[in-house]
């Protein structure tokens, strides 16, 4: 797989040396350098047109979609200013937020951009995710045996930290952390913590499922999931099954027969609803009490970040996080979950300002996956996203994501030149 042109060389080396980075806890910094390089590069090629050198030049116009992430997350950074100016957090902190919006959230409207501006092929990303997997497999036996032999948890922290970040942990190196309820090790890779490195496994699932060979397939599926099974995240094993299986599943919208089967259960839940209504209870039940002090801990987080968001700040919320008390183990209020987050620090606009791209850019992946099998890895990335909405914060981890988000513009460009009837700029290989 050899780079056909600067734009491509430098999202696969940045794939292919995500554990190299890592160790030197660069990856909170190589992700936004990369989405505002790569983005200035997609706005010269649309601004040149054909004076533009051959390999770069853009793909076509931006799409629609991703003129709506745009707009969204320009709203966002409104939403962020007024908030400031309304609880007089100071110039200092407006620019300290803004700065944060610029390796954060912009980030969701820079990497649809580039994907669907360059000439980034769909295979390319797809075979970095499996050399990121091979890379994984390569290092597990000593992550794994890490914490039976006494190494220790966080080997260091890069000074790389000065440039600013959300925390520390985000130019850290571990190997390992232990769990505080039970004590027991889990397993974060080369993701901040363990939940988030869960559902970096199901887009690298996702991602290696359309590789074409079937050393690399293996290669990114066995990583993916190891980094589920090793994380102990909840999250993931429900990612690893609807966001791999739903995909594969829309075509059958378009079957006369699959409605007449839909049909007939639904008619049979007339005598087995009450047992299956029962028995999703005792499941979410049993899912909640897996990991109940942190199921405890989210849901007084989100409950807090509602009443004050409805009782202090409802348009454009309170600018920044909040610390936490005790009750929360002093996590800040408006982490752990983007809505509520969002409602919390930005209120109903910037809730709304990432609603409406999201549920946009969703539906038309829903639509594609139903009629084009290209679709199905968009819709699984953006399924990803949407369940990692509901328990981690967007903004802080799209500098991890930014391989799905690059594959979301590449997608949009693919449906594009579809419905113009032109072959793509470049050929798969």
């Amino acid at each position: 797989m050899t780079p056909q042109n600067a734009a491509e060389r430098m999202v696969y080396r940045a794939m292919v040396y995500t554990w190299p980075l890592y160790a030197v806890g660069a990856l909170y910094v190589v992700g936004p350098v990369l989405a505002w390089v790569l983005g200035g590069m997609a706005a010269l090629a649309l601004y040149l047109g054909p004076a533009m050198r051959a390999d770069l030049r853009a793909t076509g116009s931006v799409p629609p979609l991703v003129w709506c992430w745009f707009i969204g997350m320009f709203v966002m950074l409104v939403a962020l200013w007024v908030g400031h100016l309304d609880w007089g957090l100071g110039l200092k902190q407006t620019i300290k937020s803004s700065i944060g919006w610029a390796k954060g959230w912009a980030l969701l409207a820079l990497f649809p951009l580039v994907g669907a501006v360059l000439p980034i092929r769909r295979s390319l990303l797809i075979r970095g995710q499996c050399v990121i997997g091979a890379w994984t497999l390569a290092l597990a036996p000593l992550l794994l045996i890490a914490p039976y032999i006494g190494l220790p948890e966080r080997i260091f922290t890069s000074p790389l930290k000065a440039v600013g970040g959300p925390g520390p942990e985000y130019f850290s190196v571990f190997l390992f952390t232990y769990d505080p309820a039970s004590w027991t090790p889990r397993w974060q890779f080369y993701a901040p913590w363990s939940p988030f490195a869960a559902l970096l496994g199901v887009v690298m699932v996702l991602f290696a499922l359309e590789e074409k060979d079937r050393k690399w397939m293996l290669a990114g599926v066995g990583a993916g999931i190891l980094m589920i099974l090793a994380s102990k995240s909840r999250m993931g094993l429900v990612g690893l099954v609807a966001c791999t299986i739903a995909p594969r599943m829309m075509p059958l919208l378009l079957k006369g027969w699959a409605w007449h089967v839909t049909a007939t259960l639904t008619a049979s839940l007339a005598v087995l609803g009450t047992a299956l209504v029962a028995l999703a209870k005792d499941a979410v039940a049993t899912f909640k009490g897996a990991r109940a002090d942190s199921t405890r801990v989210r849901e007084t987080l989100q409950r807090i970040a509602y009443e004050r968001w409805q009782n202090e700040a409802v348009w454009f919320g309170h600018g920044t996080i909040h610390p936490g008390s005790h009750a929360v183990e002093y996590m800040p209020i408006g982490s752990h979950h983007t809505w509520y987050g969002l409602l919390f620090v930005k209120g109903l606009v910037g809730f709304a300002a990432l609603l409406v791209p999201m549920v946009w850019h969703t539906c038309f992946a829903m639509l594609d996956a139903a009629r084009h099998p290209r679709g199905r890895l968009p819709m699984g990335i953006l399924m990803t996203i949407v369940l990692l909405s509901f328990g981690e914060n967007l903004e802080i981890e799209a500098y991890m994501l930014w391989p799905g988000l690059t594959l979301l513009g590449v997608h949009l460009r693919e449906v594009a030149r579809d419905i113009e009837g032109e072959p793509d700029v470049q050929p798969e290989q």
